[in-house]
């Protein structure tokens, strides 16, 4: 494989243990990352912004979290040292290149009616195929000259939250054309910098759009600069859990959700009979284990009205969980932020106009935290219209990736990174090393049609729990399950606990996977 050419487009999580996991197998592959800086969204968010994740579960198995870090929810600026050490101590920063951003990459050697026409991927299930087709990749360098790449495999790992923000559309005369203030998204908010955002925050009437993580860190940021003497608003569409911790009435929650008894709970793809009455079975205690986590979270919602529609559980099954920034349901207490329930919004002159309220909110600043376009950020890779219309499906399906990291159709790619899970960087490692196994020859995809079969039964479990949020692919309270799939793919046994009491009741995390070592 140390001849084969391989390129990896981004150097955030998943491009940095991609790199490392390939190295090891004695590939050098390229990494093209457009920032200046590694770690992705890390290396540009806000100073406030801490992990989602509580450290022991964000962490890669063999490189543990340094001693002098203690928090339970690293900041950002400790999450990016951790990501630049790991990147330091494996030898990736070497193989990136920094400041080289990829506008576009087309497969040539085989034509594109031969590829429709595969039964299987690239041809042979093989990572390279046959070695007939090539990826050439368009590079954009610091100066803007465009230079072209050639590479036998590309793994994409350019992330869903980032590139490409979401935002909102208004009818005509409604939109931001018609505020006199100024209008921006969280994702130029973060470019800023904390010096200058502050200075643009102090002594102005901010309002915010959304409710979940970058929206939270950017308002809280602002009741600190402005505190109650301007209160930053925020215009809530949808209410959310937002929890200060993974613990309720004392008791972790990872205890009910993280472990392979909770899964039991949970119908499965691909589970046999005595599974699928398994859970049925055990239904009840699934609505039992979510009532209890409700019934001490919502407490402090409840006194803002602020207890979402739809249960904890489902907000698990969707990776829809966000950790409250430092002491925010005392600064909704004390005034610095005050919220606006509303389905809808426009822009008037003034500033924002919502639902039962007859006069607009008065802003000089309003700030999307309305997320990132995702799915646009993976068609806008390719230049090929064929590559365009299939990479991430119909709005009605999840996208067609085969263990979340390969589609079918597709050949010699893998994407890293876009389906969530509730600690991504500890699945970003199990997959970046399902996937340089793989690349390494240590097995074949099954045919187009069966892994087509298995993206179905996926899609059935997340349609099932995740609801409207299906696209967000995440994996969250099937982890285990789907690590299982990964481990035997690889060769390696997936029961990775001392006995079956732990097998069952302990939560599972990056340690368990410290030794694994794909036959």
């Amino acid at each position: 494989m140390e001849k084969k050419r391989v390129a990896i487009i981004g150097a955030g999580v998943s491009g940095l243990t991609a790199c490392k996991h390939l190295l090891e197998r004695g590939c050098r592959p390229a990494v093209f990352e457009a920032d200046k800086l590694l770690g992705g969204v890390w290396a540009r968010a806000p100073d406030c912004t801490s992990l989602q994740s509580e450290r022991p579960m964000y962490q890669f198995s063999d490189f543990p979290w340094p001693e002098s870090v203690t928090e339970v929810f690293p900041d950002r600026r400790q999450v990016a040292d951790y990501l630049d050490a790991y990147a330091r101590h494996f030898g990736v920063l070497d193989c990136v290149r920094f400041g080289h951003r990829v506008v576009g990459m087309e497969y040539v050697g085989v034509g594109e009616e031969e590829v429709v026409e595969w039964e299987e991927w690239a041809g042979c299930g093989e990572a390279f195929g046959s070695g007939e087709g090539e990826w050439r990749l368009n590079v954009a360098n610091a100066e803007g000259n465009i230079e072209i790449h050639v590479a036998d495999f590309v793994v994409l790992c350019i992330g869903r939250f980032s590139g490409v923000p979401n935002i909102p559309t208004f009818p005509p005369g409604k939109g931001p054309e018609e505020f006199d203030g100024q209008v921006i998204h969280t994702m130029d908010y973060a470019k800023m910098g904390t010096k200058k955002a502050n200075e643009m925050l102090k002594g102005k009437r901010v309002t915010v759009i959304g409710y979940l993580k970058s929206a939270l860190d950017v308002a809280a940021e602002c009741a600190d600069v402005n505190g109650t003497e301007h209160p930053c608003t925020m215009v809530v569409r949808t209410k959310h859990w937002i929890i200060p911790s993974y613990y309720a009435w004392g008791f972790p929650i990872s205890n009910l959700y993280l472990n392979r008894f909770s899964e039991f709970l949970i119908h499965k793809p691909g589970e046999g009979f005595l599974l699928w009455l398994l859970a049925t079975i055990l239904t009840p205690l699934r609505w039992l284990f979510s009532k209890f986590a409700e019934s001490y979270y919502s407490i402090p919602m409840k006194k803002h009205d602020m207890v979402p529609e739809h249960s904890f559980f489902e907000a698990l099954a969707t990776c829809l969980i966000a950790i409250t920034p430092k002491d925010h349901y005392k600064r909704l207490d004390e005034g610095s932020i005050v919220l606006k329930k509303s389905k809808t919004f426009s822009f008037c002159k003034e500033g924002v106009l919502v639902e039962g309220e007859s006069s607009p909110i008065k802003s000089d600043i309003v700030i999307f935290g309305t997320g990132f376009k995702g799915d646009q950020k993976i068609t806008n890779m390719f230049t090929s219209e064929y590559f365009q219309s299939i990479a991430v499906g119909p709005t009605s399906s999840t996208v067609p990736l085969y263990r979340e990291c390969i589609h079918p159709k597709i050949p010699q790619l893998a994407v890293l990174g876009y389906s969530e899970s509730l600690a991504n960087l500890y699945t970003a490692e199990i997959r970046a090393k399902w996937m340089a196994h793989f690349i390494d020859g240590g097995f074949k995809l099954p045919s187009v049609k069966a892994m087509q079969s298995d993206i179905l039964e996926w899609e059935k479990f997340m349609k099932r729990y995740s609801r409207v949020y299906f696209r967000r692919s995440c994996i969250g309270l099937l982890h285990i399950w789907y690590n299982d799939q990964l481990c035997q793919d690889m060769g390696c046994n997936p029961r990775r606990k001392n006995s079956i009491l732990a097998e069952l009741f302990e939560v599972y995390g990056p340690r368990d996977y410290v030794n694994l070592h794909p036959k």
